[in-house]
């Protein structure tokens, strides 16, 4: 048998209670008053696909008779029947849209709630009243520039979609490269949670300028290591490159690096890459010695020219190139047992 609660103790759990309703509602523009049957109904969705929608965007399911919901969940799910209706939202684009969308903005909303705790760190706010005023200064301007950068992404993307060649949009060449930190398992035991979060950010904001520098992308960060891509092999070689130049300086705060670069056809979809390509390139990666970049085949015919049949084992450059490409012997790595590689240096 439990204690009887206390009347402090019921005091502090309501209080607590109330602190977070407020939060919910000052973040959701309206306190939560509909059922998940009733926000449905009134989008005129069937209950089952609103519930599907709401398990893809990562939400657990609520109770029947929980009233967690407002009308911009009506909203929501009417723009998502139309979406339905139009075609936008069909029944095979329907889990992987919705599924990315979940996940990114998941993402997103974490890091965004850590900047602001920091912030009300910093300036010490500690009363809940304090975090909303804070919020309510930060999130519209956050929400505005989300808007803003999205906007510019979908120009940056049409353009490349409009400009290439092809039946398949979904399906380009491209250069598909992977760095990897040298050392990254024993440097990140030297270091405290924040230490290590600060130098990953570092790295990755650096690796980011280089990148666009070279007209590339980076599609993602896997732990320690960077995908990226790029429309040509040039500028593939170029970033890879540069990334190993910065790491290879000692009086370059920039990480040790390696990298692996293959050429041809990918697979896009939701904003990731897919096919033997990107396999290749991170195969190569996993082979290269430190401060090191190789390249398959397709990289080697891209930039060169030629076949990669006809060369010799010490291909220097030829002409006015800035590449110079060794060939090694052939490389066996998981999936591929015997795959022509070349080590990229500058000329």
């Amino acid at each position: 048998m439990t204690a009887p609660e206390s009347p402090a103790d019921s005091s502090d759990g309501a209080a607590g209670q109330g602190e977070l309703e407020d939060l919910e509602e000052h973040l959701l523009r309206e306190r939560p008053s509909l059922t998940q049957a009733e926000v449905a109904e009134q989008a005129g969705l069937p209950l089952e696909v609103a519930q599907k929608i709401r398990r893809l965007l990562g939400f657990a399911q609520a109770d029947p008779d929980d009233r967690a919901f407002t009308q911009a969940d009506v909203r929501a799910y009417t723009l998502t029947r139309d979406l339905i209706e139009l075609g936008i939202l069909s029944e095979e684009r329907q889990e992987g849209l919705v599924r990315t969308w979940g996940r990114s903005f998941a993402r997103l909303a974490e890091w965004q709630i850590a900047l602001v705790a920091d912030i009300a760190l910093e300036a010490g706010i500690e009363e809940p009243s304090g975090l909303l005023e804070l919020a309510d200064e930060i999130m519209p301007k956050v929400e505005e520039l989300q808007s803003f950068v999205w906007r510019r992404h979908l120009v940056t993307a049409a353009t490349r979609l409009l400009t290439t060649t092809g039946d398949d949009p979904g399906s380009m060449q491209q250069a598909v490269c992977f760095v990897d930190i040298v050392g990254y398992t024993s440097r990140s035991r030297t270091l405290s949670d924040r230490e290590l979060v600060g130098w990953l950010e570092d790295f990755e904001t650096a690796a980011l300028d280089i990148v666009v520098e070279h007209e590339g992308r980076i599609i993602k960060n896997i732990g320690d290591e960077l995908l990226i891509v790029a429309d040509s092999a040039t500028a593939a070689a170029d970033i890879a490159l540069e990334l190993t130049r910065r790491g290879a300086d000692e009086d370059d705060d920039f990480p040790a690096v390696r990298a692996g670069v293959a050429y041809g056809d990918v697979v896009i979809r939701l904003g990731d890459v897919f096919g033997p390509v990107v396999n290749i390139a991170s195969r190569l990666t996993s082979v290269a010695r430190p401060g090191t970049v190789l390249v398959d085949l397709g990289m080697y015919s891209a930039i060169t020219g030629r076949s990669g049949d006809d060369d010799d084992h010490h291909d220097p450059r030829s002409g006015d190139s800035p590449y110079r490409l060794r060939r090694l012997r052939r490389v066996s790595v998981k999936g591929y047992s015997r795959l022509k590689a070349w080590a990229l240096q500058p000329a």
